[in-house]
């Protein structure tokens, strides 16, 4: 089935990606760059020079998944990159509101306050 959900790792690759390149070329990235298993269950993004086209790369038991959003207008907001890191780890959170365009920058999550009620 086709979903991303809470439960996958995310990473963002940091450098502009030709976004000619399909399962192999992707996979290629995740590999060589990355150092990670593209066949891990991992999700990877990877964003074009112009930040208006992004691309979610999955395994899913049998065969690779890619996700493809072009905007028509507007840009995305990156997220920040550590100095000299390849790629960052985002939630699902922070990819859905980069993707929807909700700025990540003035976006802050509120304390929840856990209350345990078994004693």
């Amino acid at each position: 089935m086709f979903s991303l959900t809470s439960s996958f790792r995310y990473f963002m690759y940091r450098e502009p990606t030709d976004m000619r390149k399909s399962f192999d070329g992707l996979s290629g990235l995740v590999q060589g760059q990355l150092k990670r298993n593209p066949t891990s269950g991992e999700v990877f993004i990877f964003v074009n020079r112009r930040h208006n086209k992004v691309k979610l790369l999955r395994w899913e038991q049998g065969g690779f998944i890619l996700y493809y959003k072009r905007l028509e207008s507007g840009t995305f907001e990156l997220p920040g990159f550590n100095n000299g890191a390849v790629s960052c780890q985002m939630s699902l959170t922070n990819l859905m509101l980069m993707i929807e365009g909700i700025s990540i920058e003035k976006y802050k999550k509120k304390k929840r306050y856990f209350i345990n009620n078994s004693v």
